[in-house]
């Protein structure tokens, strides 16, 4: 059909339906839009729970501090050895070896000592010739009192020399000569006997059979065996855990040992303190000590690298906390009673073991707490979660099977 015989009504209708269409769908939209704004809100069965976190419940608690310190194990003495006079080795002592243990007074080396004997004689023979001469003047002396005193004389000579004082001093002088001769000669005769000058190890030995030694040449060095000391450096806060100086020193306060390497373990005690502070830590050290450190079960050798755990005084306040509870970024995270997250910066008292006692703040001090045992550092102050508590967990299951086991 040829459009252009329609009349202009028949070409409305078209028109008109597309309108009223157009109509019909605006009015459902405007209806679905109002029935949505009029219907209860309802709560989306997609949306993701909060996650769960494992929690402990902690009130703040009295415990003893403990301070860890380290410190390498040092002697109690140690000395390098010189020789005291000249000459030839001609002997060593079996004991006198690397490793060995010497008691004080053993004998390590012999010097050639025939020039030191020739010379201690040729010394006594001076002192018998002095104190010969001092008696001969001692004798003269006081003959020549008499011979003043029988002449009728009064007052005092006009010279010293006619009473021989002078001679008699000078008689008696050289006699104190002569006598520190003889015991220089004695000295020099003994330095030839090399020994040991208190209970040691022997660390190293310089010499041989056949060397030559001058005054002054190293002959070994030795470490005393009678105690080793550990110095620990602590800083301000680490004494503030600590009972008092006096206490510490007065009672021998028992300290912890552990070698770092081996974990070994000795009981040491509290020696003496340092009276001054490390110019440039600026701290001060406190020195422990363990007694005849070679006797023990496991020998405890100078050198040793050492963790020293000090028991101290009895603080308040503090929450007893696995060290995976403080985060990466030193932070104690806990769940609030809305059931989110928020977290402090932890003041970490001491630590022992695989816990830390930190510090509860005041405002979270009168109830207990949930603390996180894991944060994650992706965890948001505010975030909401599910605290779950393995302790109370396990009570209620229990409980739950002790009734079914009774019904």
């Amino acid at each position: 059909m040829n459009t252009q015989t329609l009349s202009p009504g028949m070409r409305r209708i078209p028109m008109l339906i597309a309108v009223a269409a157009l109509l019909l769908v605006l009015a459902y939209l405007g209806y679905s839009l109002t029935a949505q704004a009029e219907r209860p809100a309802r709560e989306s069965h997609n949306r993701t729970p909060p996650p769960d976190v494992t929690v402990v419940e902690r009130l703040p608690e009295r415990y003893r501090a403990q301070v860890t310190a380290y410190g390498a194990a040092e002697p109690h003495y140690m000395l390098t050895m010189t020789a005291k006079v000249n000459g030839y080795v001609t002997a060593l002592s079996p004991q006198f070896e690397v490793g060995s243990v010497v008691a004080a007074g053993d004998l390590l080396a012999q010097l050639e000592d025939s020039d030191y004997r020739s010379a201690l004689a040729n010394a006594e023979e001076t002192l018998a010739a002095a104190r010969l001469t001092a008696l001969e003047e001692e004798r003269q002396a006081v003959q020549a009192q008499a011979e003043w005193r029988s002449a009728g004389l009064n007052g005092e000579p006009d010279s010293e020399l006619v009473l021989r004082q002078p001679y008699l001093d000078a008689a008696r002088a050289s006699l104190n000569s002569a006598q520190a001769g003889v015991s220089s000669a004695a000295a020099d005769l003994a330095h030839t006997h090399i020994s040991a000058p208190f209970d040691a190890a022997v660390i190293e030995r310089l010499i041989a059979p056949g060397s030559y030694v001058q005054a002054g040449t190293e002959i070994a060095t030795l470490y005393s065996s009678d105690r080793v000391d550990i110095t620990l450096a602590l800083s301000q806060q680490d004494w503030a855990k600590l009972p008092p100086v006096s206490e510490l020193i007065n009672s021998e306060w028992p300290v912890l040992l552990r070698d770092v390497e081996t974990g070994e373990e000795w009981t040491a005690y509290v020696d003496r303190i340092e009276q001054h502070l490390d110019a440039t830590t600026r701290q001060r050290a406190l020195i422990v000590a363990v007694d005849r450190p070679l006797d023990q079960s496991t020998a405890l050798l100078p050198g040793s690298f050492i963790e020293a755990k000090i028991p101290g005084r009895s603080l308040d306040g503090l929450w007893q906390l696995p060290s995976s509870s403080v985060s990466q970024r030193g932070e104690v995270w806990y769940v609030t009673e809305d059931n989110t997250l928020a977290n402090f910066v932890a003041d970490i008292s001491f630590s022992e073991g695989e816990n830390v006692y930190v510090t509860a703040p005041a405002a979270l001090a009168d109830k207990p707490q949930r603390v996180l045992l894991h944060p994650l550092s992706g965890y948001l102050v505010g975030m909401q979660v599910t605290a779950i508590n393995p302790a109370t967990t396990s009570v209620a299951a229990h409980t739950v099977q002790e009734n079914n086991d009774n019904g």
